[in-house]
């Protein structure tokens, strides 16, 4: 991951590479951090408008994941480590939305519950702030990608669309959608339809 296809600030003077479990220890300072190959990054607070577009896909997605007995929904402070066997350096990140099959994540009522889960999601939502940009986020859906999630949604609530992301199209967005599309859980979630303008409006 080249450093200047980062989406947040690289935080200055933090160890490399750090693990994923010094990165669960560290102090609650009111940010939010992943750990992209070992580099430490901080992630600001969102406003409240990308706050409410996460949260009313959350409801969206919940619905129908819990209505269907599927799995787990999860929102913008739940880390996922995506580091793979053969790494050298360790990756966690925290998508605003995520979806997981079911009985693939602990128990709720688990002590491993509590823990970062070595698990890659099936399906992320990134909701980009207005100081986040294409390139970056390209970077940052191309690794999930890679790390085995099977659909990305990149939405841009600025620009009034969403970017679709799918393994097999890796270099770039599958489709761009608009405010008079729907999105589409694709064969993650079938069946799964929500209007953007839902969203976004």
């Amino acid at each position: 991951m080249r450093e200047h296809l980062l989406w947040a600030q690289k935080v200055p003077n933090a160890p490399y590479p750090m693990t994923v479990a010094e990165l669960a220890a560290l102090p609650d300072d009111g940010f939010f951090y992943e750990l992209v190959e070992g580099r430490l990054i901080r992630i600001p607070g969102s406003g409240s408008k990308a706050t409410r577009i996460a949260v009313r896909l959350i409801i969206a997605l919940g619905s129908f994941v819990q209505r269907h007995n599927l799995g787990d929904v999860t929102g913008p402070d739940g880390e996922f480590d995506l580091t793979q066997p053969d790494d050298a350096t360790e990756t966690a990140l925290i998508p605003d939305v995520a979806f997981v099959l079911a009985g693939r994540l602990p128990a709720i009522d688990s002590a491993a519950a509590d823990a970062i889960p070595r698990i890659v999601p099936d399906l992320v939502a990134e909701v980009a702030s207005p100081n986040q940009y294409r390139p970056e986020m390209a970077a940052k859906a191309r690794l999930y990608l890679e790390r085995g999630v099977r659909l990305v949604w990149v939405i841009w609530p600025g620009r009034q669309e969403v970017d679709v992301w799918i393994p097999t199209t890796p270099d770039a967005p599958v489709m761009t959608l608009g405010v008079a599309d729907n999105l589409d859980g694709h064969d993650v979630l079938l069946g799964f339809t929500c209007p953007i303008v839902y969203l976004l409006k």
